[in-house]
């Protein structure tokens, strides 16, 4: 007959308060020690790190609160994992995790005694080993914490479509203060209680950030539930630092949550009951750098900020103070802890979770319980019919949406779109056709749109941050999912990106990780289609920025109409371990390209339009490639000019969607060639691109050809006609048309006029959009002229 446990008697806290020790122990012995791990004999020089890299102030504190959690799981049988908001506790994961078995499990040569417990301590913050943050290469996480702000984001997108799952997310009372994190306070907005699972936010408050104090700490209690609870959360204290009261206190409040999260949502689901509820709010208040020294050097160590990092300066050259050292590990009682092979006694073992129960070990933090492919809409149903090129006239994000309308049919629990308040600007309005705006306030009929308890867009928050961290934290748990920004805000949460890339690459080096979802990425209200906005909208940048990052993980789409925006989708959508960043025009535009065209283009990356060349296939005068929906227009009605100017002028015209497809460095890029094939190696080439023109510079550089010509965008903007920002940026036909010729041998003597009469039209538009506020007529009315 099983035994019953009973985990509110003295004796189960007491094996908490001792189990915690343990991991308190572990916890300072990977910041300074690489032998000797169980003190078995006095410290020398040789048993010390060099120079000991690393936090301690945060450390004991989730300790606590992870030991806490492991009781809950166990009482309630949950399915619970960890989020680590504060950046600076890479330990805290690490140690847990050793504990358990999970890390041992994942890295076996880290065994659960002295020798494993050698190899732990010694390759913390150490060269070849661990880092100090908790980042890919720990089981259980799916949260870095190098960049302050975006736990209960990446928490909430975890447990959306998750019912089962509760999250456990610890926030730092330091990063509280971020703007993203405050922000993310409003993520119970957008969290179903019937279809999703429950997000636990943590507050660990312990008063000091790197030398100053954090600012919610200095704050009553009466003034934090104030605060907490007019965003809708509903606040739980824990506080002390004597651990014979504060362990037996923390225990009735976790209990208290944990059944407030049951309850909330056994009402909902039994009674389909989808209103807003209250979830509790954990702020847990300890000292900073508890249980570590309380002075040093004649201040006040424990408690204060002078705990954050190293709180004891002993290293390898330097022992002076190795008797403190040894006797703050010492205080901890290790002997009590482990038994002689340094193995944690089996009383103390017992406390851990079991199996998949583990935080660090839940399935959901290598990609769920039911990580699945998308099922994908046959892109060539919407296609468009080109025949008579740029004829056709229409709004390639319009298109799209019906496309991510039957994808969300398809998939109607593992895909979801995310922005911030865009979605209808950026003309996704085949969306509503299959789903509303998820969002859990109160609805006002008749001024409301789209807005239901379910949905599988969640774009009601004005802010990016949220919205790329709800995707990161859906994908980063197996799932699916689209951003949608304006590309100039994109830049706001480029930093994110940077950390996604990061971790996509660590996890990819660890062989038990499986691989991720692509995190898609797509950018509209371009800065060369921003007419209403002006220069604060108009930035392009995020294309150099993502294209500086290791090639294997990064790709960058430009399509230049709507079929070929369609092609490119099954990329983005099957694809793993990527970013895939998507620049959409939402503007009405000509359409040029066949499904068939644009299949080859999403394939190959680029190709040479025979329609648009006059080369015959054959060695040309010039080239001309064209990236990006507006380049290919102005290259398009470029090619147009000079050809009824210069009939005999060979032209080959190439179209890129594939851009990152050209570095030589990129995993995926052509040969030198392939690349030769298309561009040549001496011809003057005109490259019409969509972002700052350093970028192709740097493509061409390890390239045979440097007769490159740019013309991209070149930091000149303002409140005017899309037609005039590509005139201001030298990205229109006329400036095209004319700087080419001019660079074309042979061309020289009949270059001057052409250039004149240019220059007569440039001046023409400038004076009439300044008289009239629209472009001019040949601009407007403009029409693709076949080449005979």
């Amino acid at each position: 007959m099983a035994t019953t446990i009973d985990y509110d008697s003295a004796a189960y806290i007491d094996k908490m308060k001792r189990y915690w020790r343990a991991v308190n122990y572990v916890s300072v012995g990977q910041l300074y020690l690489k032998d000797n791990p169980l003190l078995k004999r006095p410290l020398q020089s040789e048993d010390v790190k060099f120079y000991p890299i690393g936090h301690w102030g945060t450390i004991a504190g989730q300790n606590f609160i992870y030991t806490e959690l492991n009781r809950v799981i166990n009482k309630y049988d949950l399915n619970m994992f960890y989020i680590e908001g504060p950046g600076h506790g890479g330990q805290v994961m690490i140690s847990n995790a050793y504990l358990d078995g999970t890390y041992t499990e994942t890295y076996p040569n880290i065994t659960q005694d002295e020798k494993g417990m050698k190899i732990l301590f010694k390759r913390f913050s150490f060269p070849g080993g661990a880092a100090s943050h908790a980042n890919a290469q720990i089981p259980g996480s799916i949260h870095e914490g190098g960049e302050l702000g975006y736990a209960l984001s990446h928490a909430t997108g975890a447990i959306l479509d998750n019912p089962d799952v509760i999250v456990a997310a610890v926030t730092g009372d330091g990063e509280t203060e971020t703007g993203p994190l405050a922000t993310s306070w409003f993520s119970n907005t957008f969290i179903n209680p019937i279809s999703d699972g429950a997000v636990l936010p943590i507050v660990h408050m312990n008063g000091f950030k790197i030398s100053n104090p954090t600012i919610l700490s200095r704050k009553s209690d009466a003034d934090l539930t104030k605060y907490f609870e007019g965003m809708g959360w509903k606040p739980y204290f824990v506080e002390g630092d004597d651990p014979d009261k504060v362990f037996p206190a923390a225990a009735k409040v976790f209990d208290s949550a944990i059944e407030e999260i049951k309850a909330i949502q056994k009402n909902a689901r039994e009674n389909n009951d989808a209103t807003m509820p209250h979830w509790p709010v954990i702020i847990v208040r300890t000292p900073k750098g508890w249980t570590g020294p309380k002075t040093w050097d004649g201040e006040p160590i424990e408690g204060s900020f002078r705990a954050h990092q190293i709180p004891i300066p002993v290293k390898r050259d330097d022992m002076t103070h190795a008797d403190s050292l040894e006797g703050w590990l010492k205080s901890y009682g290790p002997e009590e802890l482990f038994d002689e092979n340094g193995v944690l006694l089996p009383e103390l073992k017992a406390l851990t979770p079991k199996g998949d129960k583990r935080m660090a070990a839940n399935p959901i933090t290598n990609m769920g319980y039911n990580t699945k492919p998308l099922v994908l809409p046959n892109f060539k149903d919407y296609a468009l019919d080109n025949t008579k090129r740029g004829v056709n006239v229409n709004q390639d994000m319009l298109v799209w949406s019906d496309y991510l309308r039957d994808l969300i049919k398809l998939n109607p629990t593992n895909f979801r779109v995310f922005g911030p308040d865009e979605t209808m600007s950026n003309r996704l309005y085949g969306l509503w056709e299959a789903t509303n705006r998820q969002w859990m306030e109160p609805i006002k009929e008749p001024y409301d749109q789209y807005l239901a308890p379910a949905g599988r867009v969640i774009d009601s928050q004005l802010s990016e941050h949220q919205a790329e961290g709800f995707l990161e934290g859906y994908t980063l748990t197996g799932r699916h999912g689209v951003f949608t920004s304006y590309e100039a805000f994109l830049r706001v949460v480029d930093s994110m990106l940077t950390q996604h890339f990061k971790w996509m690459r660590e996890a990819n080096e660890q062989p038990w990780h499986k691989p991720y979802p692509s995190l898609n990425v797509v950018s509209t209200s371009t800065s060369f289609q921003q007419d209403h906005n002006g220069y604060t909208h108009q930035d392009p940048g995020v294309l150099t920025h993502l294209a500086e990052k290791k090639g294997a993980f990064i790709r960058e789409y430009l399509p230049a109409d709507a079929n070929s925006m369609l092609a490119i989708s099954p990329k983005l959508f099957s694809s793993e371990n990527t970013i895939n960043l998507l620049i959409a025009s939402k503007q009405p535009r000509p359409q040029f390209y066949s499904i068939e065209e644009a299949e080859v283009l999403a394939d190959k990356g680029l190709k040479r339009i025979d329609w648009a060349s006059t080369d015959d296939d054959a060695e040309p005068d010039v080239v001309i490639a064209a990236a990006g929906t507006e380049p290919n227009m102005e290259s398009l009605a470029a090619i147009d000019l000079l050809h009824a100017s210069f009939p005999d002028l060979k032209i080959r015209f190439i179209n890129v969607v594939d851009l990152l497809k050209l570095k030589k460095d990129d995993p995926r890029g052509l040969s030198d060639e392939e690349f030769d094939r298309y561009f040549t190696t001496d011809k003057p080439v005109f490259f019409a691109f969509h972002g700052f023109e350093d970028l192709i510079k740097d493509i061409f550089f390890d390239r045979h050809n440097h007769n490159l010509f740019v013309h991209g965008y070149r930091e000149e903007g303002a409140i005017t006609t899309s037609f005039d920002m590509r005139v201001l940026n030298e990205l229109d036909r006329f400036h095209l048309s004319k700087d080419i010729i001019t660079h074309v041998p042979g061309f020289e003597q009949k270059a001057a006029a052409y250039a004149e009469k240019m220059d007569e039209k440039l001046q023409y538009h400038h004076d009439y959009i300044r008289e009239n506020g629209e472009d001019i007529p040949e601009v407007e009315n403009w029409v693709w002229s076949p080449i005979k």
